[in-house]
């Protein structure tokens, strides 16, 4: 069966490069497909040259990671969708042949969530020593650098939403799936190293940017899908302000920013609600969670 693998990139060319040449060693391109969105950097198009053999899409301004996703997804023709970023690269030799036989093995299987080994290191083997020896499990999640869902348990559902930018796109589709009937299974057997540096992130006030995005994020999807959201929204706002706003400036200054603009941006993120079913919620809860 085909795989299309799919990547959104921004302002990484160097990240996207080493990617792209480990998956050209995993994957018979005469048979699989591999695309690329590039979203808005146009340093990222210099590379385009070196890998023929890539499908591009290119837009000369950013729309942002989820909405991109949307778009790019659109383009496949795998049965299988597996989705990277564009610094996370397979660590598993036989990934594609252990996806085709989890979902084989497994009809009702919508999702296959991957270990993520998080870090920098000097080869792949290095990177297979930090990963860890799990068992496999349903769960209610996934992480975007690295799963694989079949292409009609994606088109069943909305795709990736378009109301959120970035964070929190997956656990949207993820619902949206599981709300359909179908399982998520998180399979740490199959692993991708996700090559960040997260000490480098979080001086450089990565953990800011997560914050104020991952806050308004959260809010949309209990207004989209919660039958009654006001609760969860309530708890939301108050988890935040006291574990992070009331303690650091930076925090609050996002939290008043997502409290004072999300009223405003109703009208629009309610065109988007689809609540889903109330079991649906309740199943969620008693799933194991995702370990990242």
């Amino acid at each position: 069966m085909q795989i299309s693998f799919l990547i959104v990139t921004k302002n990484r060319p160097e990240d996207l490069a080493l990617t792209l040449n480990k998956l050209k060693v995993l994957i018979d391109v005469s048979i699989h497909e591999v695309l690329v969105f590039i979203d808005g950097c146009s340093k990222t198009e210099v590379i385009i040259a070196n890998f023929d053999w890539v499908k591009w899409i290119i837009v000369k301004d950013s729309i942002s990671a989820s909405p991109a996703r949307c778009a790019l997804y659109k383009k496949a023709k795998g049965t299988i969708f597996i989705g990277l970023d564009d610094d996370a690269h397979p660590l598993t030799p036989n990934l594609i042949l252990q996806v085709e036989q989890a979902f084989t093995a497994n009809t009702n299987l919508g999702i296959i969530a991957f270990q993520e080994v998080r870090g920098l290191f000097e080869a792949d083997q290095v990177a297979l020593k930090n990963s860890k020896t799990l068992e496999s499990y349903f769960t209610n999640d996934f992480i975007g650098c690295g799963f694989a869902i079949k292409k009609d348990v994606y088109e069943a559902t909305n795709g990736f939403p378009v109301w959120i930018d970035i964070y929190g796109e997956e656990t949207a589709v993820a619902l949206e799936v599981l709300d359909l009937g179908y399982d998520i299974l998180y399979e740490p057997n199959i692993k991708v190293n996700h090559r960040i540096d997260g000490e480098k992130r979080k001086q450089q006030g990565r953990n800011y940017f997560r914050f104020g995005r991952q806050l308004k994020n959260t809010l949309r999807y209990y207004i989209v899908y919660y039958p009654n959201p006001t609760k969860k929204v309530i708890k939301t706002l108050w988890h935040n302000f006291k574990k992070y706003a009331l303690k650091d400036w930076s925090y609050f200054k996002s939290f008043v920013v997502v409290v004072f603009s999300t009223p405003f941006k109703l009208p629009k993120i309610l065109k988007y609600r689809q609540p889903v079913k109330s079991k649906t919620i309740k199943a969620i809860l008693n799933l194991k969670p995702l370990k990242y």
